[in-house]
């Protein structure tokens, strides 16, 4: 694979800090309860009613995130459009089947239908936007966006492509966190908030006018976590913590690898869900950039007195058998 320098240009969010927003990196928004859901801006500003009205929420957020992140970096066709989901747009999904289970298929309604599959919303962004490119939807529980982010450096990195929208949306209803709940990944005593997430990150191969980092590494392995591939030259790591003993056990090992860098969580700000991967990358992103580690993400009480991040890495695993890390640096 030939070296190619990977820029991320843009990146976005709604989540449950202030939307399209980087407030949290001073003031961030700390949420105790188990469940919160996204803080939406006013999507009249971008969508006009007659086309939101028939949109769930999940497509509307993709929608708007997408179309910042496009703005501010000036790409307004990329060459691909990935999208990582955990759940797609359940619902959508939830309004077809209590339809079916109270009328029978007697009064569907087709919008639902067509708007519940995990692709819809990348497709929705290609519609929207005129996009005639490659178009792909990871559904990988707690890797989906991981496995939509390395689709694309692979692609960038081989030359194939030279601008890559990647996204990561997920909402949560009521019925389905109590789901899971009882299933013991959400809501427990000491876990951070179970969230929504709707990040878009814009990658080039060329880092225009003011990129916000350089994407150097990213990678996905399956099975015995191999903790002897992740990079050592760091000086910041954001961890995936969440307060779940089961989840955060491999972090605290992975932590330990780490003795002299700033460590850094950013689930009890950003919430849990399984894009929650994309909110941290999009958080790092917007650290490298800023060159200020916010003292609530702190893990570990270095952050006060830590240089501006040099190196900063993302690891993320689902379920201990997929990790994930993405290396970003300055660019």
């Amino acid at each position: 694979m030939t070296e190619r320098p990977i820029y991320i240009t843009a990146a976005t969010h709604i989540s449950m800090q202030q939307p399209l927003d980087e407030q949290w990196l001073t003031e961030p928004i700390l949420h105790t309860e188990p469940y919160v859901r996204s803080i939406d801006p006013n999507f009249r500003q971008w969508l006009n009613p007659l086309e939101a009205r028939r949109m769930g929420k999940i497509l509307k957020r993709a929608l708007v995130t997408a179309s910042e992140a496009m703005t501010r970096s000036g790409i307004n066709n990329p060459d691909a459009i990935i999208t990582g989901t955990g759940l797609g747009c359940i619902e959508n999904t939830e309004l077809i089947l209590e339809a079916l289970c109270r009328d029978g298929e007697q009064t569907l309604k087709p919008t639902y239908f067509m708007q519940s599959t995990h692709n819809t919303i990348s497709s929705l962004i290609a519609i929207h936007h005129r996009c005639h490119g490659y178009n792909s939807t990871y559904s990988h529980r707690g890797v989906s966006f991981d496995a939509a982010l390395l689709d694309a450096f692979v692609q960038l990195s081989l030359g194939d492509i030279a601008t890559a929208l990647v996204t990561g949306n997920d909402e949560l209803t009521p019925s389905y966190f109590n789901i899971l709940k009882r299933l013991g990944y959400v809501g427990n005593p000491r876990q951070v908030p179970a969230g929504e997430a709707s990040a878009a990150i814009m990658l080039a191969t060329e880092p225009g006018d003011n990129p916000l980092c350089r994407l150097e590494q990213c990678r996905l392995s399956y099975g015995t976590p191999p903790l002897d591939t992740l990079p050592r030259d760091v000086d910041t790591v954001m961890l995936g913590i969440n307060g779940h003993d089961a989840n955060d056990e491999l972090y605290r090992q992975i932590a330990t690898l780490y003795p002299d860098a700033t460590l850094l969580r950013y689930k009890h700000i950003f919430g849990e869900s399984y894009t929650a991967s994309a909110l941290g990358v999009y958080a790092a992103a917007a650290i490298v950039n800023a060159g200020v580690i916010p003292a609530a993400m702190s893990l570990d009480g270095k952050a006060s007195s830590a240089a501006a991040p040099r190196r900063l890495l993302v690891v993320n695993h689902s379920d201990s058998r997929c990790l994930s890390f993405t290396l970003l640096s300055k660019p």
